[in-house]
């Protein structure tokens, strides 16, 4: 069982920022991608960014410029900073371990984009 906890979600206006963070193991870090992905009320759950182990990034193009996935190998976290935020940057943001599909989801942090 891998360990995957969210945090730092908030109501922010557009144009702010936030930065999420998903606490997980050394392990985790050290051999796998971690992802985040949002789903938005109504809508699927899609792929917001992903960081492989080797430091490679990839961001959906809806964040690309806005948004940074880094990891941390001394806290074991994986964060995801997002800046100008816009209305439709909220939903519920998760992360995930690409490599065990959908076997391994933390429990989510809310992202609220409203003035």
């Amino acid at each position: 069982q891998e360990r995957l906890v969210e945090s730092g979600g908030d109501l922010v206006q557009p144009g702010g920022s936030l930065r999420l963070s998903c606490a997980t193991s050394a392990r985790v870090l050290s051999r796998y991608a971690v992802a985040w992905h949002r789903q938005a009320p109504g809508k699927q759950r899609e792929l917001v960014a992903r960081a492989a182990s080797s430091g490679l990034t990839n961001y959906a193009d809806s964040v690309k410029g806005r948004f940074t996935i880094s990891r941390d190998n001394v806290t074991n976290t994986v964060y995801l900073q997002m800046n100008n935020l816009k209305p439709e940057d909220t939903g519920i943001y998760y992360c995930n371990i690409p490599a065990f599909g959908d076997l391994y989801w933390g429990q989510g942090t809310q992202v609220t984009v409203s003035s």
